[in-house]
């Protein structure tokens, strides 16, 4: 008699999702009475005050931040499998990502210096027109450039990781808008990047349906419209300065203010630092999981961790202004050394997928920690005026370690993926370290920053 053998597949429990939902609402809806607030902050007070003023300021930049956050999301949901629809094989894929990251690394850096040129609205314009482009060329193109895509795709990823944070932080100050709302603003935008990433899949899947030839195109549409939205939205709800700084003497300060600044070089091999774990993560997390031949819903535990990210948002002003306030340099210290543990334990110790999931959400709470941290440190240690080539430039070595990486270990399958995991722990362990030290050189006291 033959015994029939029924396959499982993985998935998280509901109660995973209800958890994270419940415990994001109770952080965000409590904090104001455990910190003492009088009133609660609110994103839609309409009154003539200046309070008002800054709260119409902080909620109009969250909304085009969350057009700008889903359309990065719509783009990468798809991964592999648009790929693969295109016809690409595992190794046209790994040199996709290889042009991408090249990419970012020879003109995403530039970006930065020329954001704060010129202006970092334009450079937003810059970023919607990126997938304006991708958009037309997918949706009109029966068979487009991949390499066009990865390469327009990827300088946008470079462009939002610094263009649209460097221009709130250039429009609150020009404003005179209260100074306590920028670490507000900080969380509040990881929060909704992660919200709207969520949306986004959410958005793709209904799109893909059944029918792959037809999806590909109305995804394309969908990307059309919010960069179009996205555009109209910059050009008549935003007005900037015009700038006027000569390159020569942007080098000079670049070169006094960040070249010759120790801490900031601490800050920037921080950053430095997570976004090569972030990219490692991405890259791995999936391989990682269905290692052995395991079977796993991999679309339902990609929301896990960008709701865990969500909830590591929410714990941030906790930590800062809350009844025990800490200093943002202890908080990061903390974050750091246990999103390394997280990699260390999953590089060399072999788990089951509920505990993988596990130590993958840890990862992402730390992540959402950490984010607004870094933003409050650049707002303290680095003028405005240079916030752009600051973030840009200390992203490139990340950026060309990646790429070694990925040409090494998933192309030439030199090294192996425990390897690299274990290399972006390490980094995450001395960006722990320049944290401490950053602490012993920072500011003493925060001065006016004590209550940002």
């Amino acid at each position: 008699m033959a015994v029939v053998i029924e396959a499982s597949v993985w998935e998280p429990s509901p109660a995973l999702y209800v958890f994270i939902f419940f415990a994001s609402l109770f952080s965000i809806l409590f904090f104001p009475y455990a910190s003492g607030t009088a009133k609660p902050p609110s994103l839609f007070d309409h009154g003539a005050s200046p309070s008002a003023s800054s709260y119409r300021f902080q909620r109009n930049f969250l909304l085009l931040y969350s057009l700008a956050s889903v359309m990065e999301g719509l783009w990468s949901v798809f991964g592999e499998f648009e790929l693969a629809y295109y016809g690409l094989r595992k190794e046209k894929m790994v040199l996709y990502l290889c042009v991408g990251f090249s990419a970012s690394i020879s003109v995403g850096s530039l970006l930065g210096v020329l954001c704060d040129l010129i202006g970092p609205k334009k450079v937003c314009f810059f970023f919607c027109f990126l997938h304006l482009l991708v958009g037309f060329l997918k949706r009109i193109v029966p068979h487009p450039s991949v390499w066009m895509a990865s390469i327009c795709l990827s300088i946008a990823s470079s462009v939002f990781s610094f263009g649209f944070e460097t221009w709130m932080a250039v429009q609150h100050e020009e404003q005179g808008h209260r100074q306590d709302m920028l670490s507000e603003t900080f969380w509040l935008m990881s929060f909704f990047e992660s919200a709207c990433l969520i949306g986004s899949q959410v958005f793709s899947n209904w799109l893909i349906g059944n029918n792959a030839g037809r999806s590909m195109a109305s995804h394309s549409t969908a990307a059309i419209f919010l960069a179009v939205v996205s555009l109209v939205s910059l050009s008549k709800g935003w007005k900037e300065i015009p700038y006027k700084v000569a390159l020569k003497e942007y080098t000079a300060s670049f070169r006094a203010c960040i070249v010759g600044d120790k801490r900031i070089w601490l800050l920037a091999w921080a950053q430095a630092c997570l976004h090569f774990s972030v990219a490692v993560f991405w890259i791995l997390w999936a391989p990682t999981i269905v290692a052995d031949g395991r079977e796993v819903h991999l679309g339902l535990i990609y929301p896990c961790f960008l709701g865990s990210r969500m909830l590591g948002s929410t714990v941030f002003p906790w930590l800062i202004s809350g009844i025990s306030s800490f200093r943002t340099e202890d908080c990061l210290v903390c974050a750091f050394i246990v999103l390394g543990l997280v990699l260390s334990i999953t590089a060399y110790d072999y788990q089951e997928v509920g505990m993988l999931v596990a130590l993958f959400c840890i990862f992402h709470a730390g992540l959402g920690v950490i984010l607004p941290s870094l933003a409050r440190l650049r707002t303290m240690y680095v003028p405005n005026a240079l916030r752009g080539g600051m973030i840009s430039l200390s992203q490139a070595p990340a950026n060309a370690a990646i790429l070694l990486f990925l040409v090494q270990g998933k192309y030439h399958n030199n090294i192996g993926n425990s390897t690299i995991i274990l290399f972006a722990a390490l980094g995450l362990f001395t960006a722990a370290g320049c944290m401490h030290v950053l602490k012993r050189w920072g500011k003493q006291p925060y001065q006016n920053w004590h209550k940002l």
